[in-house]
């Protein structure tokens, strides 16, 4: 006689509703996927083209930028509204909305498609953003949308579409599918549901394949054997990176969340004119920084990592500031690549003061540090800079610098930057509505 056990998993074998549920998340995995693979060839190629026609004339900067983020940012406000900032608050705001018609304000194919027009327009345009935080918005976009096509009347299926979305994204963007699924996790649902794990790691998995199998295997920033010394001194330099890079984001972060929520007003008011102001201080920024501060930072921290670049002590700075003008301007663009750039700009400058250790070492340490300030997630920051760098080597001392830097960040950002974004958008589509 059959086991009880045994006939149910036949039947969840055998049944057409799961078997087309499962055809739905890995449908929607691929087709994420392949549109990471061409938003990165998409962003690098706006972000290459920006670079060509800054030396071909560094004043240049000086009527494109301002005058390219105007239009941005009156493309967002009358065209593709809801696609504004990084896009990791809009998905995670989406989990908390429980009227479907509000939450496909947020999350649509219309989203998808101008998420990835406009950030590749604000890379052309000089803006210092990443396109990985809009990949986020982007994979939840299409794993949502689905839905038009397979209804699923669970609330709980439709977050972990959303969940599976976002951790598909965030894996394909950076060829990391260990942090994908450790975002979702840590980030995006700051819980673990049994029921919809599968759901990711599968999500993850296709969705990784198939940027692989477009953009080829890769290591985002390339491989490093560097190690850290067991010694007293390298330890000190953890505990100094993690302070420093922790303190340093939180403030980044803090000041993100305030800006925003002061300068939103004007931004619904005048756009336009708040895009421009900051396009046209974001060109000064450039130009003292001799236009490295311009684009996504991926090829001065690839520089770094690699150890084929200088540092630089004004550049993490300035990187930091080009940022907030960015974000600021209330074009559509993330902060995960800028910031993983300045913490490299962090971490070389510490190379610079303490010669004796290596300096790709410590390169990796200020990248984990800053970035564990700035997102207040330190496993997906240590398992995220190992996976981008192929560096396991590092692991002890980046998990020590992330723990300690979470510590920094929290005392002058004590709400994660993520989530408080995500509330202010609540709050504000609720007004609306």
């Amino acid at each position: 006689m059959q086991k009880p056990h045994l006939k149910r998993t036949r039947r969840q074998l055998m049944s057409f509703g799961k078997w087309k549920l499962r055809l739905i998340f890995w449908t929607s995995a691929i087709l994420i996927g392949g549109a990471a693979a061409l938003f990165a060839l998409a962003s690098r190629f706006s972000d290459n083209t920006y670079h060509r026609l800054y030396e071909y004339s560094p004043y240049l900067a000086f009527v494109l930028t301002p005058v390219g983020l105007g239009l941005i940012a009156w493309l967002t406000k009358y065209f593709f509204k809801g696609t504004e900032g990084s896009g990791i608050p809009q998905a995670i705001a989406a989990l908390s909305m429980r009227d479907s018609a509000l939450r496909a304000t947020v999350l649509s194919f219309r989203i998808a498609f101008g998420k990835v027009i406009l950030t590749c327009a604000g890379l052309m345009c000089g803006a210092s953003i990443g396109r990985e935080g809009p990949t986020v918005h982007v994979g939840a976009s299409l794993m949502y949308s689905v839905r038009h096509f397979f209804p699923l009347r669970s609330r709980d299926m439709h977050r972990a579409l959303i969940l599976a979305g976002g951790a598909a994204g965030i894996s394909a963007a950076f060829n990391t599918p260990l942090a994908g699924i450790l975002f979702a996790i840590e980030e995006m649902s700051r819980q673990f549901e049994e029921r919809t794990s599968g759901v990711l790691i599968i999500a993850v998995v296709l969705a990784g394949v198939t940027a692989v199998a477009i953009l080829g295997d890769y290591t985002y920033f390339g491989s490093s054997s560097t190690q850290l010394p067991f010694t007293a001194m390298a330890w000190l330099v953890v505990g100094v990176s993690a302070v420093v890079g922790g303190l340093l984001g939180g403030l980044f972060s803090q000041t993100l969340i305030l800006g925003t929520r002061r300068i939103a007003p004007l931004v619904g008011k005048y756009p336009v004119t708040v895009a421009v102001s900051c396009g046209l201080l974001l060109s000064l920024i450039g130009l003292l920084s001799g236009g490295h501060t311009y684009g996504t930072g991926y090829d001065e921290a690839r520089h770094l990592v690699t150890g084929t670049g200088q540092g630089d002590f004004a550049y993490p700075v300035l990187k930091m500031f080009a940022t907030i003008a960015s974000y600021l301007s209330g074009i559509p663009g993330g902060i995960f690549a800028p910031s993983l750039s300045v913490g490299a700009g962090l971490g070389a400058n510490l190379g610079m003061l303490f010669q004796s250790l290596p300096m790709q070492a410590l390169v990796m340490l200020g990248m984990v540090s800053y970035f564990t300030g700035v997102v207040q997630t330190p496993i997906t920051a240590f398992v995220i800079v190992m996976e981008m760098t192929d560096s396991s080597s590092m692991l002890l001392p980046l998990m020590a610098a992330a723990l300690l830097a979470k510590g920094i960040s929290h005392l002058v950002c004590p709400r994660p930057i993520y989530q408080a974004l995500a509330d202010a958008y609540l709050a504000k589509t609720s007004v609306e509505k």
